[in-house]
C-alpha cells in the first residue's frame, strides 16, 4: 500500500511539473517566427517586447526606430504589427523598404515554399523576392529617426489629403 501511494505522489509531482513548466518557458520572437515557417532575421536582434494574441495579431516593440540593410535598406518603426500565420506576415504596419530612392511600406511577407529558398515582400504595387539566406540571422539595427526621404513622402501624403479636404469644403452647395 505504501509503495502505491509513493508512486501516486511521485506521478502527481511529475505531472504537475510537466503542466507548469510550459508557463515559465519564454519563447523569443525569433523562435516564434521560425516555428511559424518564417526566418528569424525578419526582426532586429534587440526587441523590447512582443505579443501574439489569440487571433494571430503580432505586435513587436523595439527600443527605438532603426535602420538596417538586407539587400536594400529597411526601416523599422518602434512598433511593428501584422497578422501572423504559417509562412505569412500579412497586413504589416511599421516596416518600410527603400526601392529606387523611394521608401515603400512593406504590406506582406510570405514564404510559400521554404524549399525554394525564396521569401516574398509585397509593397502593394510590386512584389520583390529575396533569398531566405539574407534573413537567417537577426540583423543589427542602428537607432535612427525616419530617413529624410520617408519623412518627406509622408509629409506629401498629408498635404495631398488636407488639400483634397479643403477643396471639398469649397465645393458647390446643393439647392
Amino acid at each position: 500500500m505504501a509503495i502505491s501511494s509513493i508512486n501516486f505522489i511521485l506521478g502527481f509531482r511529475i505531472l504537475l511539473i510537466l503542466t507548469i513548466l510550459p508557463l515559465f518557458h519564454s519563447e523569443s520572437i525569433h523562435e516564434l517566427l521560425t516555428s511559424k515557417g518564417l526566418p528569424a532575421g525578419l526582426v532586429p536582434k534587440d526587441v523590447k517586447s512582443f505579443n501574439l494574441d489569440e487571433n494571430g495579431l503580432l505586435q513587436v516593440n523595439l527600443f527605438a526606430p532603426c535602420l538596417t540593410k538586407f539587400e536594400n535598406r529597411v526601416f523599422f518603426e518602434s512598433v511593428i504589427k501584422g497578422n501572423l500565420s504559417y509562412g505569412k506576415l500579412n497586413g504589416l504596419e511599421g516596416l518600410s523598404q527603400e526601392e529606387l530612392f523611394l521608401w515603400l511600406p512593406i504590406k506582406d511577407i510570405i514564404v510559400d515554399d521554404p524549399s525554394s529558398g525564396l521569401i516574398l515582400f509585397d509593397v502593394g504595387v510590386v512584389h520583390k523576392q529575396f533569398s531566405l539566406s539574407l534573413f537567417e540571422d537577426p540583423p543589427e539595427c542602428k537607432p535612427e529617426d525616419k530617413p529624410p526621404q520617408l519623412q518627406q513622402q509622408q509629409h506629401q501624403k498629408i498635404i495631398s489629403y488636407t488639400s483634397g479636404v479643403s477643396r471639398k469644403k469649397k465645393g458647390f452647395d446643393v439647392v
